[in-house]
């Protein structure tokens, strides 16, 4: 039996991972704010330890006299947040999981799909943050022995939240399918991308507890069934019972007309995004995607109706999407064709 902390506990990975590990019969404690919603079943034990980890002194100071088999931090967005980290638990857990992102190297890759050596990139900061923390990690491994292991999921999605569209907001996104309205999609919707539901990527966090090999090492948890951004619509549309009808827009035109929507578009969604897990797969004997797609988001449609996360598109695009696509609509219609083209 593990003993497991989470630094965070709450977000949609850590729920799913902790939920695994108690059903398996290990030990966990959670330490956080307590602010978000806690959704691990009821009538399980675990640990709950309040705290704020940005208050650097005090979060130290709480695990002076602990130990643990393994740690997990979700919620490290800054060196300064890994710096204490290792400040903590160095000489006091077995191994120490890093949550970072495969948006360190966000923006056109080397390769794809793209493997666990691509440079760092990022374009975002986001992305520029979580590559600081690895390389402080990095660090403390290699001249500590601090026994770091390095995860990069992707799209992660699943009950708990809401489905992601590579423009506009989430919380309109099946309002807007379901009504039939159209969709705004970045470029021509034919750039890859590949989804996790988190059942499957808490099943790669736990493949890498107590794996030897994967200390000093980082690793890719991402989706393998790597669909268009065209089929990722459809695929949604037909199991919410709705239609899909694409705009399809520049990405660059949507950064300068509708900035405050275009953040991730331009950081992330503008980019063929599919990962290679091989490496995964050979050091912690991870078996890879078990859940479709497809399957993934009926789990997740039905969670956010059950749980009324759905936003009216009427009232929150009207503003927004549904002029800048009337506006978009009435320029293309008034293009010249050009005789003999």
């Amino acid at each position: 039996m593990m003993h497991v902390l989470f630094i965070g506990g709450t977000g949609l990975i850590s729920t799913a991972t902790a939920r695994q590990l108690l059903a398996a019969g290990h030990r966990v404690t959670l330490y956080n704010r307590g602010r978000s919603e806690n959704r691990l079943p009821e009538g399980v034990a675990y640990e709950v330890i309040r705290g704020d980890r940005k208050d650097y002194a005090a979060f130290e100071a709480t695990f002076a006299d602990k130990t643990y088999d393994v740690v997990v931090d979700m919620v490290a967005f800054h060196p300064d947040d890994s710096a204490s980290a290792v400040r903590a638990f160095n000489g006091r857990c077995g191994q120490f999981l890093h949550c970072s992102t495969v948006c360190v190297y966000s923006g056109p890759t080397e390769q794809i799909p793209t493997t666990e050596s691509e440079p760092y990139h990022s374009i975002g900061g986001y992305g520029k943050n979580k590559i600081l923390c690895e390389q402080l990690l990095r660090e403390a491994h290699e001249k500590h022995g601090f026994p770091v292991t390095i995860l990069r999921p992707s799209h992660s999605y699943g009950e708990g939240g809401m489905l992601t569209r590579p423009f506009g907001r989430r919380e309109t996104f099946i309002d807007r399918i379901r009504k039939g309205k159209p969709v705004i999609v970045p470029g021509d919707g034919t750039s890859l991308w590949t989804s996790c539901h988190v059942d499957d990527v808490a099943r790669g966090f736990i493949s890498t507890m107590g794996a030897g090999a994967c200390v000093g090492q980082a690793y890719h948890i991402t989706g393998e069934e790597w669909v268009t951004w065209n089929r990722y619509h459809e695929i949604i549309a037909q199991v919410a019972g709705g239609s899909y009808e694409p705009v399809h827009v520049p990405t660059g035109t949507l950064s300068r007309c509708l900035p405050k929507l275009s953040g991730g578009t331009r950081e992330i969604f503008a980019w063929p995004s599919v990962f290679t897990m091989d490496k995964l797969k050979r050091d912690a004997l991870y078996p890879g995607q078990s859940i479709p797609f497809a399957e993934g988001v009926a789990r997740n449609i039905a969670w956010m109706d059950a749980n009324d996360k759905h936003a009216d598109s009427g009232a929150l695009d009207a503003d927004d999407e549904d002029a800048f696509i009337a506006a978009w609509r009435a320029g293309q219609e008034s293009l010249p064709v050009v005789a003999g083209s």
